[in-house]
């Protein structure tokens, strides 16, 4: 999977709301990979933006072409991020989209830029703003 990339939901929401920093993840969308943790979230930052839920499903499957299960392994590696992220107030969703990053040795990409400040080993974080 190494030509693939991670969104994290903060990402996602940029391209789905085309903000700045969708100019960034728009020619690698053929690439993209994201967490069911991710799509939860991002599913419900739509709802909260009055995009009714069938609606934002079908925006999640016409965007990410991959769709990774939260298995226990990546449930595992968030806990251990857990320690290192905390200053940061990262949250579960974050650290889920770190772990699939760090599994599957990918970039992450994100619009959170508190990550620039993480330095996390095996997690190859890009922000987009």
């Amino acid at each position: 999977m190494s030509n693939k990339i991670v969104l994290d939901a903060s990402a996602f929401l940029a391209l789905a709301q085309e903000e700045k920093g969708a100019e960034i993840i728009k020619p690698l969308l053929k690439f993209t990979v994201m967490s069911t943790v991710n799509i939860a979230e991002s599913l419900t930052a739509l709802q909260r933006s009055n995009i009714e839920p069938d609606d934002a499903m079908n925006l999640i499957n016409d965007i990410i072409s991959c769709i990774i299960p939260f298995d226990l392994d990546q449930a595992a590696e968030a806990a251990r991020l857990n320690q290192l992220v905390k200053h940061k107030g990262l949250s579960l969703g974050d650290r889920a989209c770190i772990a699939v990053g760090i599994k599957l040795e990918i970039p992450i990409y994100t619009a959170d830029k508190a990550w620039a400040e993480l330095n996390i080993d095996k997690a190859n974080i890009k922000l987009i703003r």
